[in-house]
């Protein structure tokens, strides 16, 4: 997560936490069922999922991209082609060691805008955003 100018490296971590709470509340809104928050495996093979949550039998892996303002572009830029391999990596992990019974599954994004005036942070959420072989 990149950060605007003038915010401090402390400020990072709590912001992040903030963002993926914002996103849990915005995808438990609208109906999902949040099964894990920042799901993590270790090893060389390792992994990290921000959000894993239920959609009606779907497995939803969810990442959660956080900015301050938009100088640095939209935080949904920072879901790169890199973001997007470590993140399926790990849900195959996560569907490999965790077993959960799902008809099927997808990735999602949140992405959050905190702004430096401190207007209501800015959510998108982007459904399906992103897949295996595309």
């Amino acid at each position: 997560m990149a950060g605007g100018k003038g915010e401090s490296l402390a400020a990072r971590p709590g912001r992040g936490r903030l963002a993926e709470a914002l996103a849990a509340a915005r995808l438990e809104a609208l109906g999902l069922r949040i099964l894990v928050r920042n799901w993590r495996i270790t090893g060389r093979e390792g992994g990290e999922i921000d959000i894993v949550a239920d959609d009606g039998g779907t497995c939803v892996f969810v990442e959660v991209r956080s900015r301050t303002g938009e100088t640095r572009g939209h935080a949904l830029e920072a879901v790169t082609a890199h973001k997007r391999a470590h993140v399926i990596r790990a849900a195959r992990l996560y569907l490999t060691t965790e077993c959960p019974v799902a008809s099927g599954y997808r990735f999602d994004v949140v992405a959050v805008t905190f702004w430096p005036d401190d207007r209501e942070p800015e959510l998108t959420y982007v459904r399906d955003a992103f897949g295996v072989g595309r």
